[in-house]
Formats: C-alpha cells, structure tokens, sequence
C-alpha cells in the first residue's frame, strides 16, 4: 500500500491547510468546511492529514478508542472493565474516517451484529462510522449532496457528543466527538444551513492562476504518482517538523493568555457583520488562540484575530440583496473598519 501524499508537499491552499492545522490542535474549533473547484487538493490534503497527525493514547481493543486517561467519557464496556480491573493502554493513529455519499443510516450510526446473531444466538451492536471516527476525524467529500436523514444524524451528534441508537430491541449509546471535514464544489448545490453552520472553519480554494505555481503542483503530483515511496522519503522531516509544532500547540494551549481588548475585538467584528448567535465569537476566539499556540506566541494577539477572521466568519454572513460582494470581501472590509485605529 502506498504512503499516502506528503502534507507539506501540498503546493499553495495555505489558508486550507492552516484551517486543518487549527482543528488538529483545538478540536472545539469544530471542523473544516471546503469548498472549491475540482482537481484543487481538497482531498488529498485531507486524507495527507492522517499521516501528520500524532498518535493518540487509547484503549487497546476498544472500538470507540476511548481515552484512558478520561475515565468519565468512556463507553460502557470501558467504564464497567475499569471497575474490575486497570484498561490496556496503547498507541494508536487518529482516526481519519471517510462517509460516503451512499452510506446507509445503518453503515453510519451502527446497528445489530447480525452474524453474531445468526450463529450465536446473540444480540450485539456493531458499531458505525461514528464510532470509528470517535477522537479523530470524519471526513465527507461533496457534503453538500449528502441526504437530508444522513445530515440530521450528524447534526444530533455533533450537539451532543454522542450516538445513540434504538433499534432491533438494542439500546446503546456510545461517545462520539469527532472533528467533521467536508469538501465540497458550490457549483453542484449548497450546503443546507444547519449544517453549514457546525463546522467551525470555511475555506475556499481556487484553480492556481500563476504559471509557477501550477507546474510545481504537476511536478510534485507526478513524481508521487512515478515513486509514491520515494517522494513521501523527501518529506518525511517537514511533516515531523509541523507534527512537533502540533503537539507543543496542544499542550501549551491551556496557559495561553486571552484578554478582554481580542474578546472585546471579536465582538465588534461579529457585530459589525451582523453575524447570528454568538458561535462566531466562539470560533473566532478559540481559532485564535490555537493560532498563537501554533506560532509559539505567549497571548493571543489582534494579529491572530485577524488572520483567523476569513474563515471563521465567511460562512456565517446573512445575504444582503443589496450587497453583491462576496463574503470573504464583505469579512476584509469590515477587517479594516474595526481595526482602523
């Protein structure tokens, strides 16, 4: 099987990239949403996050890889094996789970075993995507053409934490929290707004247009494609590089310092934007303050606030029939206004 595409190689996306990154240190963050023309990386740069990421600690054989050092978000054969006796512990990758578009109800939330119960006589769960997905990443490519009962199963989720499932005479319920990616072209449909609205980052990429840039992404692609084993080789110190930044970010952003002038500077934006609830201060803090870990910084600064602004916000704007600019200028615009002085 061959390595999969190198994360530092992907050639420009950088504001993709940065968003991936931010989740992967704070996942309250909640999630990437990508949207853009086809043949631009969306989902290779996705599925490169795999490889990148840093192994996490979990239950050796649990299917939901619970956290042993979280004894109060275990499942509950986890939690009734704690009781009895200490849990194995090992290390193991973070799951990155893809849900296809045809993904049944069943293949998603989980249902009952059934060769367990024609061979045994027995009735027992077999867990789904979400389960799989719990810890890590569940990535969707085109979500916007996912089905509406798909969609309202990961909005009930994604609000609590948890899957439950009540089907077949079972009762079960198991966590589930997980950071949602979506990829997605805007040309084929939009993007129902609950949904829209879960996923704490929105990013949009473009066709290269600098002839540069354009023969360096054919140059790598291809040179993947001839030796997969041998260009991953190459980059191999550049993804340890920024996975080491990941891990010192994680734990130095529970000290990170946040005062009131960025919060009082997230507000005024969301306000100058007229954006609905307060999930986008929310985001736009906590994206924030993954960035200043990021960077090694000691505080959050305006800077962050700034640079995190875009995405954060884009996808969150009311239309304005009267304003045809587009969200990211509407965003820059008011950019400019609240940090005027």
């Amino acid at each position: 099987m061959r390595p999969p595409f190198p994360f530092s190689a992907v050639v420009g996306q950088d504001e993709m990239k940065l968003a991936l990154a931010l989740t992967a240190v704070d996942p309250s963050i909640g999630g990437v949403l990508v949207f853009g023309d086809r043949g631009t990386g969306k989902s290779t740069t996705v599925r490169a996050l795999a490889a990148l990421l840093p192994p996490m600690h979990a239950v050796i054989g649990c299917p939901y890889n619970c956290a042993p050092a979280a004894p109060q978000g275990l499942c509950g054969v986890c939690g009734e094996s704690t009781a009895a006796a200490g849990l194995p512990e090992g290390v193991v990758p973070v799951p990155v789970i893809d849900l296809p578009l045809g993904a049944t109800e069943d293949r998603v939330v989980g249902a009952l075993d059934l060769e367990r119960a024609l061979t045994r006589g027995e009735k027992a769960f077999e867990p789904g995507l979400l389960a799989r997905a719990h810890r890590g990443f569940l990535y969707i490519d085109e979500v916007n053409l996912l089905e509406d009962h798909i969609v309202d199963l990961l909005l009930d989720v994604a609000a609590s934490g948890e899957n439950l499932v009540e089907r077949e005479g079972l009762s079960v319920r198991h966590p589930a929290r997980f950071v949602l990616i979506g990829s997605g072209n805007p040309e084929e449909g939009e993007l129902r707004p609950q949904l829209l609205d879960r996923f704490g980052l929105a990013v949009e990429v473009t066709t290269p247009d600098d002839l540069k840039t354009r023969v360096e992404v054919v140059r790598r692609r291809d040179a993947y494609e001839r030796r997969p084993e041998a260009f991953a080789e190459q980059w191999v110190a550049e993804d340890a590089a920024l996975r080491d930044r990941l891990v010192a970010a994680r734990a130095a952003l529970d000290g990170m310092d946040t005062d009131d002038a960025v919060l009082e500077r997230a507000s005024e934006l969301c306000l100058a934007l007229g954006t609905d609830g307060l999930r986008g201060e929310l985001t736009l803090v906590r994206a924030a303050r993954a960035l200043a870990a990021l960077d090694g910084d000691a505080a959050v600064g305006e800077d962050h606030l700034r640079r995190v602004a875009p995405p954060a916000l884009r996808h969150r704007l009311r239309r304005d029939p009267l304003d045809e600019a587009g969200s990211g200028v509407r965003v820059e615009r008011a950019l400019a206004e609240v940090f005027a002085g």
